[in-house]
């Protein structure tokens, strides 16, 4: 068998992910009573360095989403995201939350760059998710420089985030973005809180995708939070996806996943929301509670590992 074939069967299909303790009876006793902290840029607000993706309990049960949260709180974790484009996802766990919402650290999202649809969905999410204010609210998905300046133009989105600060319904600003060039500009524009990006070591290797808008992030001070980190390679086309809720294939196999999260972590990351599934939440608390930096050697290691795969982003 060749050596890239080789590599691709064993981290997409090397590990059985048959056991997870998240989801069934309360075996948080493997994490600390304390779960990891570090501060979000300039806020001066500790987040835990794993978060919760509120896409993992779109779709289930109620008592299975209070579960999911109480259980999250009991590990130490307080930081949630969650976004109206993620199904019923805020209708879940708002009302899972609600009991813990003055410990919690709560982000929300919008798609929305006009003033008025950015309103209109801000105060719908506040309904949906049982508060009166949000942590983080963030311009969502800005892919193009359009998104960035629909956003800051006339009547755009940016528009409502002030006002809604002034007003005390968002503490902190941010936005999301799958795109260097949307990212960098929108650091231009304003001064953020907080940027949430892909930061992956296939792309950072094989799309020289991240260490340009990280670089900036950490000159400006941002809080920076992390997608992807559990992340290998685009699905082949006329595949299944693998997981429901993933539209990638993530990184399945042990030691390569543990060596992924901890190249994302030492990134001058504050966060990182590992992949929506459920099933990769216990993996990600697991890596997390015993992190340390990779040393050069495995640095190396996983840059071979890169060597050949497509990454979900280019620069």
């Amino acid at each position: 068998m060749k050596r890239r074939k080789f590599f691709e069967k064993s981290l997409i299909g090397g590990m059985a992910l048959s056991a997870f303790p998240f989801l069934g009876k309360s075996n948080h006793h493997y994490l600390p009573s304390e779960f990891p902290t570090r501060k979000l840029g300039k806020t001066g607000e500790k987040l835990s360095i794993i978060g919760f993706g509120g896409i993992m309990v779109a779709n289930t049960e109620q008592s299975k989403a209070n579960s999911m949260v109480a259980r999250a709180f009991e590990m130490g974790i307080n930081y949630f995201d969650v976004a109206p484009s993620y199904g019923n996802a805020e209708d879940q766990l708002g009302p899972a939350l609600e009991p813990y919402r003055n410990k919690s650290f709560l982000a929300c999202k919008t798609l929305e760059r006009d003033k008025a649809g950015a309103k209109k969905e801000m105060e719908e999410s506040l309904k949906n998710l049982k508060t009166d204010y949000f942590d983080l609210y963030q311009l969502h998905a800005l892919t193009k420089r359009d998104d960035v300046e629909k956003a800051f133009g006339p009547d755009g989105a940016m528009e409502t985030f002030l006002k809604a600060k002034k007003e005390g319904k968002i503490r902190y600003i941010g936005f999301s973005a799958h795109s260097q060039e949307a990212a960098l500009l929108a650091m231009e524009k304003f001064d953020f809180d907080t940027i949430l990006f892909p930061i992956n070591f296939v792309c950072w290797h094989q799309g020289s995708f991240g260490p340009q808008v990280v670089k900036k992030a950490r000159e400006k001070g941002m809080g920076i939070l992390a997608l992807k980190s559990l992340a290998f390679t685009r699905i082949p086309e006329g595949e299944k996806k693998p997981y429901e809720r993933l539209w990638y294939i993530p990184i399945e196999d042990k030691k390569t996943a543990d060596l992924s999260l901890r190249f994302t972590l030492s990134q001058g990351v504050t966060a990182a929301i590992p992949p929506g599934d459920h099933q990769f939440w216990d993996i990600a608390l697991k890596i997390a509670q015993n992190y340390t930096p990779p040393d050069q050697k495995e640095l190396s290691e996983l840059k071979e590992i890169s060597s050949g795969i497509a990454p979900l982003f280019k620069a």
